[in-house]
């Protein structure tokens, strides 16, 4: 128990590990979709509801050990990164199963998320730290696709728009409060402290100005496939 406890620095990204990792999540998430598709309608929002609220519990977990451990720091361990606050609200997303939450969700889970997946910013190895970042960024990742391909959810070109807005209302709601914790959720105050595409972006304020720019692109790629499969339809 200690060793899964204990923080370590043995993962290292860009290596076979980092590979693994995510050559086995992938395998996870084509397991459940193919398991759920082949179940009834009932089943299939069961199973939905009950993978929601498991990383929604993880994340809370993860808090609420922090501050078993007498570590807790209010500054970085409130679960108020992008990841962790979606995580923790997908379980409304998964019993109302409301469109207007599938369209925000998706492009900020598939461009912020994945991100997080491609440059990972955690260290620790084969401990809880390990697992609940990869569970909660990957789950996230495999929930929308759950969304996708077995509630049959799908984004219009609107869908954009609307995710963009309501990541300017996370970010100004995120400014204030870090403003007043002087902390840094969702990035505002400077970069993290590992290696990610920010870094490209250059300094503060700078990277802000840069993603603000480029995020609509970007959403606007991921809703291409749904374009060219609606258009060929």
């Amino acid at each position: 128990m200690d060793f899964f406890l204990k923080e370590n620095n043995d993962f290292t990204p860009f290596t076979i590990q980092h590979l693994g990792v995510v050559s086995s999540l992938i395998v996870f998430g084509f397991l459940l979709l193919f398991f759920a598709k082949n179940q009834s309608k009932k089943r299939q929002i069961l199973i939905g509801n009950v993978f929601a609220f498991c990383l929604s519990l993880t994340v809370i977990f993860a808090t609420i050990l922090n501050f078993y451990k007498g570590n807790f720091n209010y500054q970085k361990d409130l679960p108020l990164h992008l990841c962790s606050f979606m995580a923790i609200i997908i379980p409304v997303f998964s019993l109302t199963r409301k469109l207007i939450y599938y369209e925000i969700l998706l492009f900020l889970i598939f461009a912020g998320t994945l991100q997080s997946i491609i440059t990972p910013d955690e260290s620790n190895y084969l401990n809880f730290k390990f697992f609940r970042y990869w569970f909660v960024h990957a789950g996230l990742i495999i929930f929308m696709l759950y969304a996708t391909f077995i509630y049959k959810m799908r984004p219009t070109i609107k869908s954009v728009a609307k995710s963009f807005l309501a990541m300017q209302i996370y970010m100004i709601i995120m400014f204030i409060i870090n403003y007043f914790l002087g902390s840094n959720y969702f990035y505002t105050n400077r970069k993290p402290d590992a290696a990610t595409l920010l870094d490209l972006f250059g300094e503060w304020p700078t990277y802000i100005f840069v993603v603000e720019i480029i995020v609509i692109p970007y959403f606007l790629l991921i809703y291409l496939p749904f374009y060219l499969v609606k258009k060929r339809s």
